[in-house]
Formats: C-alpha cells, sequence, structure tokens
C-alpha cells in the first residue's frame, strides 16, 4: 500500500480571502515504510502572507518571490499524488487549500486524484478523547523528538506526521474491518465424559432405626418437634 504523509504552509487560514498555499511536504510510506521517496516544494504565492501565518512559518515574501508559482509544480504534484492513500493532520484546512489551488488552474479537485484519506487529528481524538492532539502534544506522547521545530515547515512536519502515524497505529496490521473470525464450538474442546452409572441402595432397617432414634432426640432437645420433624409430619388444620 502506498501512503503519503502531507502538510500545507499558507498565508493565511482561509483560502476565500484569498489564502495562498506557499509550501508542500510530502513524506512516502510503502507497506507502512519510509522509502525517502519525498517531495518537497517552496511555491511563490503571489501575495504576503498575514501577520499570523508569518509567525508560524517564518517565510517571508522576499524568501519566496524567486521560487515557482503552484502552476509550475501542479503535474510534479498530481503526479506524485496519483492514486495513494493520503495522511494528513486536520484533514480539512489542508484539502480545503489543495482544493481550491487545482480549481484556480481549472483542474479536477485535488481530493479526486487520491485514493482516500486519513486524518491523525481525527483518530488522535478517537485514541486520547479530552487529550491534547495537536502535533507537539502527539510528538511528546509517542516520544518523537521534535526538538528542532522551531517553526513550522511542511517537510518537517510531515515527516513527524509519518513517525506518529506510525506509532500511533503500531500493531494494527489492517486497516479493514472485514477479518472473518474464525467460529469455536466450545463442545470440541472438551473431553468426552462416560455417564456414571447410578445405583439405589435402600437405607437397611439397623439405620432407619438409628435415624429415628435421632430425630427422637432432637425432639426431646427442643422440647417439641425439631425442624426435620415438623417438615415431615405437617400439622393437620382444624
Amino acid at each position: 500500500m502506498r501512503q503519503i504523509v502531507l502538510d500545507t504552509e499558507t498565508t493565511g487560514i482561509n483560502p476565500k480571502l484569498g489564502n495562498r498555499i506557499l509550501e508542500i511536504g510530502c513524506v512516502e510510506l510503502h507497506n507502512r515504510m519510509l522509502t525517502g521517496n519525498n517531495l518537497h516544494f517552496y511555491i511563490n504565492p503571489e501575495r504576503d502572507s498575514e501577520e499570523g501565518a508569518l509567525n508560524v512559518h517564518g517565510l517571508t515574501t522576499e524568501f519566496l518571490r524567486d521560487k515557482p508559482k503552484f502552476h509550475e509544480i501542479v503535474e510534479q504534484l498530481r503526479e506524485y499524488i496519483q492514486g495513494a492513500e493520503v495522511i494528513i493532520h486536520n484533514a480539512p484546512f489542508d484539502l480545503g487549500f489543495l482544493n481550491h489551488e487545482f480549481r484556480l488552474l481549472n483542474l479536477p479537485d485535488f481530493s479526486s486524484h487520491i485514493g482516500g484519506v486519513i486524518d491523525t487529528l481525527v483518530q488522535a481524538k478517537e485514541l486520547h478523547p479530552g487529550k491534547r492532539n495537536s502535533l507537539d502534544a502527539l510528538c511528546d506522547r509517542y516520544g518523537i523528538s521534535n526538538s528542532h521545530r522551531k517553526l513550522h515547515g511542511a517537510l518537517l512536519d510531515a515527516e513527524l506526521l509519518a513517525d506518529v502515524y506510525l506509532a500511533m497505529t503500531r500493531g494494527q496490521n489492517s486497516l479493514g474491518m472485514d477479518v472473518e473470525e474464525e467460529v469455536v464450538n466450545i463442545g470440541d474442546l472438551l473431553e468426552p465424559v462416560a455417564m456414571a452409572e447410578i445405583i439405589f441402595m435402600p437405607a437397611s432397617e439397623e439405620e432407619l432405626a438409628a435415624h429415628a432414634a435421632t430425630l427422637a432426640g432432637l425432639d426431646k432437645a427442643v422440647k417439641g418437634q425439631c425442624i426435620w420433624t415438623a417438615s415431615l409430619n405437617p400439622p393437620v388444620p382444624a
């Protein structure tokens, strides 16, 4: 199975307000193994970043000025992600921007090029309800070093997310839920037991006499009828 762990950096938080993608980082997994076949772009967004976004990624307009524009890298991106399952942390954000960039070029949505999406934020919330589930928090939880992460960077974050995803899904041998369960008949596990023969032996006259004497002694001790005698000879209603 081919999977692509993907992250983007953007000029702001809303593509409908004209914000654009300025960095894309992709890390390839094949059968849950890192292949090293990664993809990374800095992109000239043709606009300045909002102050809040700039504080997050630190990619200035000057740095990005000579980088390729999105239409110059889109075919390489399309070929790279074609048919793969894409893993994203907070997928609606990145997919919203990617679909917007594709539509600006009159291309089918980014989502139509891939084989599916795994949102690790949704997974983390299910595994750790009520806990912080940011990428930094998940790195701490799973013992993944992110000390070199001073600012957000698409490729660095994708590499960290790949490690988090592998740790978070460790032991998951199948992504499907249709594993056939073996039905075991408990009777098949038990050794056959031979039925024991029951032999009835009535009490002898001596045993009956001894039993009667014991009851008489109990009646005398309680100055009436003991429970056993009373149950054998219930009083007759008047």
